[in-house]
């Protein structure tokens, strides 16, 4: 990239706690910073790599380790994939893939554990009891909902 362009890029950061560079230009509804590249808006933590570290591997996104949006510290950026990044968040998915026991404390083990077609984990023990009360009142079927 060329000089000026350096130059206007580190004009837009400010130090930040934890070590981070925050960024001090545009930063989107989102959280992340945004920089015109030849009149293109970017994200400014994927030029902040592409400046220090090079050219971001097609299919492979930039995580913060630090969890800060806004930070465009080389050092805090990762290059992984798409999934890796998502499980390493915050997010009710993320969450749930990291449990190791349903919410009645039974483990999630292969032979214990009935996969969803959606994805989702399922408690066997958890599923024949609901399955036994719901024998006891008579009710047959789940539900509608």
């Amino acid at each position: 990239m060329p000089p000026a362009l350096t130059d206007r890029f580190l004009a837009k950061i400010v130090d930040g706690p934890l070590g981070c560079w925050d960024w001090n230009g545009h930063v989107k509804p989102n959280g992340y910073g945004q920089f015109k590249v030849e009149g293109r808006p970017q994200y400014a933590h994927r030029v902040a790599y592409t400046l220090t570290r090079g050219m971001i591997p097609e299919g492979l996104v930039i995580d913060h380790l630090c969890r800060r949006r806004h930070c465009v510290n080389p050092d805090h950026l990762e290059v992984v994939s798409h999934r890796t990044n998502i499980l390493r968040g915050v997010s009710p998915a993320a969450r749930r893939a990291r449990q190791t026991h349903c919410a009645r404390g039974h483990a999630f083990a292969p032979v214990t554990t009935y996969v969803a077609p959606n994805g989702t984990r399922h408690c066997r023990r958890c599923s024949a009891a609901r399955a036994r009360t719901r024998r006891r009142r008579g009710v047959h079927c789940a539900p509608a909902r």
